[in-house]
C-alpha cells in the first residue's frame, strides 16, 4: 500500500473557509476518482508558528498503477482548483510513502 501525503500550511485568515472546502469539496473529488482506497486528515499540533495552520491530507493507494493514474489523469486539475480559490494563501508539499510490513 502507498500513502500519498500532501502537507498544507494555510493562512489564519483563510483557514475556516479553506478547511471546510477541503473536507467537503476537494477530498470527495479526489475520492470520486475511485483510485484512493481511503483517506485521513490530520492537523499538526507540534509546530513552530509559521503564520498559519498546518494539515496533512493522506490518501491511500493499493498500488503504484493506481497512484500513477491519479497523478497523471486527475491531480493537476484537482490541485489547480485549490490554487484558483486560495492562491497565495497557502503553501504545500507532497510525499509518497510505501507501507513496510
Amino acid at each position: 500500500m502507498l500513502l500519498y501525503n500532501v502537507t498544507y500550511n494555510i493562512e489564519h485568515a483563510a483557514h475556516d473557509e479553506w478547511i471546510e472546502w477541503m473536507k467537503h469539496t476537494h477530498v470527495p473529488a479526489v475520492l470520486a476518482t475511485n483510485l484512493p482506497i481511503g483517506n485521513r486528515i490530520f492537523k499538526l499540533l507540534t509546530e513552530i508558528d509559521q503564520g498559519g495552520v498546518t494539515y496533512t491530507f493522506q490518501f491511500f493507494f493499493a498500488d503504484m498503477d493506481d497512484y500513477n493514474t491519479y497523478v497523471n489523469d486527475y491531480s493537476a486539475r484537482l490541485e489547480s482548483e485549490i490554487d484558483r480559490r486560495y492562491g497565495l494563501q497557502y503553501v504545500h508539499f507532497r510525499t509518497l510513502l510505501q507501507e513496510i510490513v
